[in-house]
């Protein structure tokens, strides 16, 4: 079942001076099976936690990978019921890593009680970059990893091995993982097959979030497996259409400012007309997301000049 608070992109609005957007092919058929670990593929399974929201869909799905020695990769939130399911499920077998893709607080906060009782090493993103407004559950500033992993590194236990894939973009630190041996890549928030991922600033930066994209692009992975929903079965047409949006979102916010909308809250009411008005502020913080990229790179300007209080902001046409 779809949480009631998922976008539905009805008919994406275009108002007669911007161009119609192409609809991306979200896929929102899933079956979380709440308090199960479920098998996905012989190295593989998956737990959802009880945490489903607007920005965390039907939950966060926690993946362990391997058998009797296994890595855990994004333990979820600080949630008793979901971290005894988890414990209950490998309790003859032993966590040796706990893998963090990103610090929001659906995703890292349950290593450390995980650490204590299981004595298991939590490695991946570094800590969590500049302050400021997520939209989402909030950022875990407490996430001190034991080792920190970049672009190419490397953990591995017996018939597994996950690398790193640096994905900057919707945090500083987001972190993808290849599953080698099966070619699979865990994409934690920076690409989901229910929707679209929040890039929110400070942290959030949506130059580095679309030249992410074209890493993976780039990439020969057979499968995504994102933290929220289903896995994504054709990854890289997928990705391209991605991009595709993100482009045509960004001709859409130089039109509006072309068109003399100069505040981001006039920008959101155009553009996001068909979307639940609950979501309204997360797709401001992807506006300014993409004003800040069109601002350093000189094709748009902004008062005060940096673009960056928000609600106060004005955007002109260069």
């Amino acid at each position: 079942m779809v949480h009631s608070l998922l976008p539905t992109y009805k008919s994406v609005f275009s108002p007669t001076h911007l161009s119609p957007m192409k609809p991306i092919p979200f896929n929102r058929e899933f079956d979380p099976e709440y308090g199960s670990l479920v098998p996905v593929t012989p190295l593989i399974r998956r737990l959802v936690a009880r945490n489903s929201g607007p920005f965390t869909a039907w939950g966060t799905g926690t993946y362990v990978i391997g058998h009797g020695e296994v890595a855990v990769i994004d333990p979820g939130p600080q949630d008793s019921a979901h971290i005894e399911a988890l414990l209950g499920a490998l309790q003859n077998e032993r966590i040796t890593h706990l893998v963090i893709t990103h610090t929001h607080l659906d995703h890292s906060p349950a290593a450390a009680e995980i650490r204590q009782r299981c004595n298991a090493r939590v490695v991946g993103c570094g800590p969590h970059g500049e302050r400021g407004e997520t939209t989402e559950a909030g950022a875990d500033y407490e996430y001190t990893p034991e080792q920190r992993l970049f672009n190419g590194d490397r953990v591995s236990g017996p018939g597994w091995t996950l690398t790193a894939v640096a994905t900057p973009g919707h945090t500083s630190n987001h972190l993808c993982y290849c599953l080698e041996e099966e070619a699979a890549l865990f994409t934690g928030d920076h690409v989901m097959g229910w929707s679209t991922t929040v890039v929110s600033p400070p942290d959030g930066d949506m130059a580095a979030y679309m030249a992410s994209l074209e890493r993976l692009l780039a990439r020969k992975d057979r499968t995504f497996y994102p933290t929220h929903g289903a896995p994504i079965a054709q990854p890289q047409t997928y990705v391209s259409q991605l991009i595709e949006h993100r482009v045509e979102r960004e001709n859409q916010v130089l039109a509006c400012v072309a068109a003399g909308l100069d505040t981001i809250d006039a920008m959101v009411r155009k553009l996001y007309a068909d979307v639940d008005i609950r979501l309204h502020r997360a797709a401001g913080r992807s506006v300014l997301a993409h004003l800040l990229k069109l601002v350093t790179e000189g094709r748009v300007r902004s008062e005060p000049a940096d673009g960056s209080e928000a609600s106060a902001s004005r955007f002109f046409a260069v």
